[in-house]
Order: structure tokens, then C-alpha cells, then sequence
């Protein structure tokens, strides 16, 4: 089946010597692989290559046989370019984290129209504001909507969080945030992507991000720690 959709590159590795398996988050029909034959040799082997970035949006028309197997693009071209991202130390380093935790923790091959548009009006945003030291916590955060473990915060009054139910307690428990953490974490769930960026010290980001991965680990199976995660903290160090 032709398809003709939007699309948000989740990982590239490189197969044999010219070739290519690009995993990509597709509005039509979510999670897809696909084959890229002879990326790596021709006159456009860097055009080709600089599709599949991590996040770069995408509008591609492809052959979906749905069989489990790879699919293959029939055509690719930028969907929006990027004007800041790929050159901002910063904003990449985020994106390369990020494409790691979402190639970790996206799973389903079906339509998720609602997740899409999240992660096209995020990564824009990002990629349009120069204050983005809390992007990457924010969305963490965000997108435990959609994988379905955000915090109830019906009793967000009580001072601790307990991590395995996801809920606000009157007593710390041992899967408890301290009350530290708990404040933290309350005034991240609050936060807006244009909310003022020096809201949390380098330090304190650092435990929101401890947090977070924690907190993933605890709701996701099999859930596995990004490789960038020590290029990112540098970063914010």
C-alpha cells in the first residue's frame, strides 16, 4: 500500500557497508522500519544522510506491505528543516537524548495522531526559542500521558511522591521522592514550555532528570537508559 505521510526519525544504523535501517514515528501508522538502500555511496549519499537525523520531520510517500518487515521509501523530503537544531551544541545534544528515549519507549505499529502532533509542536518549539534548559524534562514528563503512567495529581497538596503508584502521599514511604524532590517535581508538572527557563539550578536538574529516568523505569518494561545520557549531563553541568 502507497502511503503518503509526516514523519519523526527515531534512530538510523548504518547495515553492511552503503545501506541503511532507519526507524521513523509516522503519523499514519506509527512505529515504521525502513530500508535505505545505498545511502552511504552516489552523489547525494550526504543528502540522503542528512534525512535521517535525529528528529528530523519528515514528508514521505513509502510502500507499507505491514508484514513486519522493513518498508521502503519511494520519496523523502523535509517536512519542516530545522533552522537552529542541528547547529546549536545544546539543542542537539537534547535531540539526541530525546530520539533515544523515544526509540526506547515508542512501541505501538498503529496510528497515534494525538502523540504525533505532541512531538511535531514540541520539537518546532524547541527549535524556534534559544531559553530550552528544561525542554527535555518537561517533555519527559509529558509523555507519560501517552504511555499512560502520568502522575495522578489529584492529591498533589501531600507532600511526597510515591514513584511506584504514581501518586501524592501523606507519609514517605520507600519509593518515595524526599520532600525536596517532591517540590521539584510538583513545580516541573507545572511548567509550560514558554514558563521563565531559570525556574531550576544546573543541580536541580540534574535530580529532576534522575527523577524521571527512575520514574520511566519503574512504569516502562524493559525500559533502558539512554547511551547520551552523560553527554547531556555535561551539558547541563
Amino acid at each position: 500500500m502507497l502511503v503518503k505521510t509526516k514523519a519523526i526519525v527515531l534512530s538510523a544504523l548504518k547495515y553492511q557497508e552503503k545501506s541503511l535501517i532507519v526507524k521513523c514515528f509516522t503519523e499514519s501508522d506509527g512505529l515504521k522500519s525502513y530500508f535505505v538502500q545505498s545511502a552511504f555511496s552516489g552523489k547525494k549519499s550526504n543528502q540522503k544522510i542528512a534525512y535521517f537525523q535525529p528528529l528530523t520531520l519528515l514528508e514521505i510517500e513509502a510502500s507499507h506491505k505491514n508484514k513486519g518487515t522493513l518498508e521502503r521509501f519511494k520519496e523523502i523530503k523535509l517536512s519542516t528543516p530545522y533552522a537552529s537544531i542541528n547547529i546549536d551544541i545544546v539543542k542537539s545534544t537534547i535531540v539526541m537524548f530525546l530520539s533515544e528515549m523515544l526509540h526506547n519507549t515508542i512501541k505501538e505499529e498503529e496510528r497515534n495522531g494525538n502523540l504525533f502532533s505532541f512531538l511535531e509542536t514540541a520539537l518546532l518549539w524547541l527549535d524556534n526559542h534559544d531559553e530550552v534548559a528544561n525542554f527535555h524534562l518537561m517533555l519527559l514528563l509529558e509523555m507519560t500521558k501517552f504511555l499512560g503512567f502520568y502522575p495522578d495529581t489529584s492529591d498533589d497538596g501531600l507532600p511526597f511522591f510515591e514513584m511506584t503508584e504514581g501518586m501524592f502521599v501523606p507519609f514517605h514511604g520507600i519509593s518515595c521522592l524526599s520532600e525536596h524532590e517532591t517540590r521539584l517535581f510538583k513545580k516541573l508538572k507545572d511548567l509550560k514550555f514558554d514558563s521563565d527557563q531559570k525556574v531550576f539550578n544546573g543541580m536541580e536538574r540534574q535530580v529532576l532528570l534522575r527523577i524521571l529516568l527512575d520514574y520511566y523505569t519503574f512504569h516502562f518494561d524493559g525500559f533502558k537508559k539512554p547511551r547520551s545520557l552523560d553527554v547531556l549531563k555535561e551539558v547541563f553541568s
